[in-house]
């Protein structure tokens, strides 16, 4: 992708938000979209994989043509992000976006819907209302990007996008993106019954090697303790994944009552609660964001540092997409995951797969650090028999000294 191909006022906008220059999944499918071609985008997390797809596709939208141009996200907080992303480049083309997502009132977005926005970014689950409710007429849709498609297309999400697809014209174009859309290629085929071009990027795209992998030891009885001693660290900020949301909330319970900043983004709280706690992780008055794998996927939250795994997660995609919240666009970062000695293995099978580089860290003295602490010496208890026995040595040494100083006189 050639930056004087963009319109000036997108050129005005990249040197204002300081893009240094556009990334390898940007560049590898910027002409395939435009042309309207369908195709699969893989590249790792947080490598712009949703500029990827915007730029093109908004470049082809016409102002006032109703809508044409809808973006499927798995979970409410990334079509928010999606959507915010998205507003300010399709404004500078007389472009309006209008976001779709469960958990939001719906009878304003109807009545937004009204006025034909040519971008829709929405959640399945709202979108198969609004189809149902036939406020939402998809029969002028060009083009269908997929965000996370891998996601999308699981068991219990698929029957959701079979209703959506269908009411969508045959002619529309499709793209799915994800970190491991390649996982999600069988479900492809057997939606659309024909096989699309995959542009994948993983080995060429070295922008997240800057993230370490650490793994620290601690008793599972303990890891609460672990997560609020991380939480005291100087400067530490954290997004902290559970496996199931029962442990998520017995920590957050334990954690609050040690009066540690956290919230959570668990499936269970209302949009509202999951709003506020991003909102505030963001603006760093929170020092832990404890969440499920909802939040692995797409959520870009700036300057994050720290992603810690409260258990090893349950497979290697679920570790890629968590990792991905940090290193974004060749920044630096950590992953540090609690273990214990039955379940390193599984952390360590995970990690080559991913041929990641995998590290001991220590939590000693307020600090984390990978020198291995040296070992304090064992001080022996003073016991009463310890004591006497010492008192005897010492009085023995005391008659023989005076002994020998009477003979010494005489």
């Amino acid at each position: 992708m050639e930056e004087q191909f963009l319109p000036e006022i997108w050129q005005e906008r990249i040197k204002k938000e300081g893009f240094e220059q556009t990334s390898l999944i940007q560049e590898k499918v910027f002409s395939a979209l435009y042309q309207g071609k369908s195709l699969v985008g893989v590249a790792p997390t947080g490598t712009g994989k949703t500029l990827a797809y915007l730029w093109p596709t908004l470049l082809k939208l016409q102002p006032k043509h109703g809508n044409q141009l809808l973006i499927v996200t798995p979970s409410q907080e990334l079509g928010v992000q999606v959507a915010d992303v998205a507003r300010p480049w399709a404004l500078d083309l007389n472009l309006q976006v209008q976001s779709l997502i469960g958990g939001a009132n719906k009878k304003r977005q109807i009545e937004k819907l009204k006025k034909k926005p040519e971008v829709l970014i929405g959640t399945p689950g709202r979108l198969v209302e609004l189809i149902k409710e036939k406020k939402l007429k998809a029969a002028n849709i060009q083009t269908v990007i997929l965000d996370e498609a891998d996601q999308l297309l699981q068991k219990e999400a698929v029957g959701f996008m079979q209703t959506v697809i269908k009411s969508i014209p045959n002619t529309s174009q499709y793209a799915f993106f994800s970190a491991t859309a390649t996982k999600a290629l069988p479900a492809i085929k057997q939606l659309f019954q024909q096989e699309f071009p995959v542009i994948d990027v993983s080995k060429e795209d070295k922008s997240h090697q800057q993230v370490a992998h650490y793994y620290l030891v601690f008793p599972t009885r303990r890891k609460v303790d672990a997560l609020r001693s991380l939480g005291h660290l100087t400067d530490f900020q954290g997004l902290i994944f559970f496996n199931e949301v029962q442990d998520l909330g017995s920590a957050e319970e334990k954690l609050r009552y040690h009066k540690l900043p956290v919230a959570s983004l668990a499936s269970d709280k209302s949009k509202l609660s999951r709003k506020d706690a991003l909102e505030k992780f963001r603006k760093q008055q929170l020092t832990e964001l404890l969440s499920t794998d909802v939040a692995s996927r797409g959520l870009d939250i700036a300057d994050l540092y720290y992603v810690v795994n409260a258990e090893v997660p349950s497979s290697k995609e679920s570790y890629l997409h968590r990792a991905g919240r940090i290193g974004r666009m060749g920044k630096t970062g950590a992953v540090i995951t609690i273990v214990q000695e039955d379940s390193l293995p599984q952390l360590k099978k995970i990690t080559k797969s991913l041929e990641l580089s995998l590290q001991e860290i220590y939590l000693y003295e307020g600090q984390l650090t990978t020198e291995k602490p040296k070992a304090q010496p064992i001080k022996k208890k003073k016991t009463a028999k310890s004591q006497a026995n010492k008192s005897k040595k010492s009085k023995k040494k005391t008659t023989k000294k005076s002994q020998k100083t009477s003979s010494n006189k005489g």
